[in-house]
């Protein structure tokens, strides 16, 4: 294998920022979802309870494994010292104050998902199986929120917190120093109440088309070998992402430290997904009228389909991986902690690169089946625009998350050593040479 001495100095030099996840978390919930699919496949188990069963496969073996190995719950950025044990009586009032704000938080969300209707209209997507779910686990998330705050506030550094803060203006105790607090909660609460229901509502069909699969399709069917690699692919994506949602805890670490505040950014991520989503079908940026996929286009030459079916399978693993590499933080809009390991030493963004070359590569827009010119120059116009969409919300979150000294340093480092960034700024100065001369 070749060494390169230099490139060995270089990284002992400037060695690479240390990463809030580590990357055997991510396995473990991988090995758990494995084992559940290989049970769930031979016993036939493709219903909603099965899919919801994968997505405790992931997380449980990650909780426990950041817990009792990586010891998440020392960390100082929890905000938590266990040495610090206050009384019940020190706590009290701040503990009633905070579930005050936090019952007031539920019950606003409550009131939003029974008054828009398409939370309970499946023509979007599987949106009434969460309100289901959360009309179910509701009550015993209330009761459980009690002992959890008074036990927690025993321990808190700062226990006046957002939904304390919130509590305390809802009930006329005192002047809010700090309403950022406020707001932040707000927005946090309603970054995991929006996608929280949106991911409890794919779990199941991906599950159950997965697990249902015709295996005797795939041998000598590299279109169907890849079409079930790339559903496996973002059966873990789901999974691992439900995860993320539900594990929101500040004792494991993988609280919200902030959700995005700038509109631009909640702007660019909502657009990407329903009620909101601009890609789908009718929308303004629907890129597939009068397209066919890869499969139409080369269903004579097996060797290219077999081809372009890996490329789209490395591309959806990488996908994959980008989740995978979050454990129990994977978040939208918000900021749990920096990752620096796996496909995030390459590249800042590597989902929305491997999510964008994947749409462009296997849709192939510049194609048209109705043979019009017009036709492939509009979609292919409309697939820039969208793959501008991502751009922008990768800079809106590069925005938020470079608030923080530690995002700092991770994309400085980023900038002098990942593939990626520095190919881009080669061939960028390379443009730039051409341009002058």
């Amino acid at each position: 294998m070749y060494h390169d001495p230099e490139l060995a100095r270089t990284a002992k030099a400037d060695p690479r920022p240390r990463s809030a996840v580590s990357g055997a978390v991510g396995l473990v919930g991988l090995a758990g979802m494995i084992a559940w699919l290989v049970v769930a496949s031979h016993y036939e188990l493709n219903g909603p309870f099965a899919a919801l069963a994968n997505v405790a496969a992931v997380g449980v073996p990650m909780l426990l494994w950041s817990v009792i190995v990586d010891k998440v719950h020392r960390n100082a950025s929890t905000g938590i010292d266990w040495a610090l044990a206050r009384s019940w009586r020190e706590t009290r009032e701040i503990s009633m104050t905070k579930l005050a704000g936090l019952w007031l938080t539920w019950g606003g969300m409550a009131v939003i998902y029974a008054g828009c209707r398409f939370w309970w209209d499946d023509r979007f997507t599987n949106f009434p199986f969460s309100m289901w779910c959360f009309e179910t686990i509701a009550p015993w998330l209330f009761l459980a929120s009690i002992p959890y705050v008074l036990w927690l506030d025993r321990h808190l550094v700062e226990p006046r917190d957002g939904a304390w803060a919130l509590g305390t203006w809802a009930m006329g105790n005192g002047r809010i120093e700090d309403r950022s607090l406020i707001w932040n909660h707000l927005r946090s609460w309603a970054v995991k109440g929006f996608f929280l229901a949106f991911m409890i509502a794919i779990v199941p069909p991906g599950f159950g088309e997965f697990v249902s699969w015709d295996l005797s399709r795939l041998p000598g069917d590299p279109v169907a070998l890849a079409n079930y690699c790339i559903a496996f692919m973002f059966v873990i994506d789901v999974a691992f992402a439900t995860a993320g949602y539900i594990l929101t805890f500040r004792p494991l670490d993988s609280h919200i430290r902030t959700a995005n505040p700038n509109a631009v950014g909640w702007t660019a991520a909502l657009i990407c997904y329903p009620p909101f989503l601009l890609m789908g079908e009718g929308g303004p940026l629907n890129y597939h009228p009068g397209t066919a996929d890869w499969s139409y286009w080369f269903a004579a030459h097996p060797w290219i389909l077999a081809g372009i079916g890996t490329i789209l399978v490395a591309l959806t693993g990488i996908y994959a991986w980008a989740t995978v590499a979050f454990g129990i933080r994977f978040s939208n809009l918000t900021h749990r902690g920096v990752l620096t390991h796996g496909p995030y030493a390459w590249t800042r963004h590597p989902a929305y690169l491997a999510k964008n070359a994947f749409w462009w590569l296997s849709t192939l827009p510049f194609l048209a089946t109705t043979g019009s010119w017009s036709d492939a120059a509009s979609n292919s116009f409309v697939m820039a625009v969208v793959s501008g969409v991502y751009f922008w919300r990768a800079k809106t979150e590069e925005r938020h998350l470079g608030m923080d000294p530690a995002y700092a340093e991770y994309s400085a480092w980023m900038t002098r050593n990942a593939p990626v960034p520095r190919f881009c700024a080669w061939a960028a100065g390379g443009f730039g040479r051409r341009e002058r001369a």
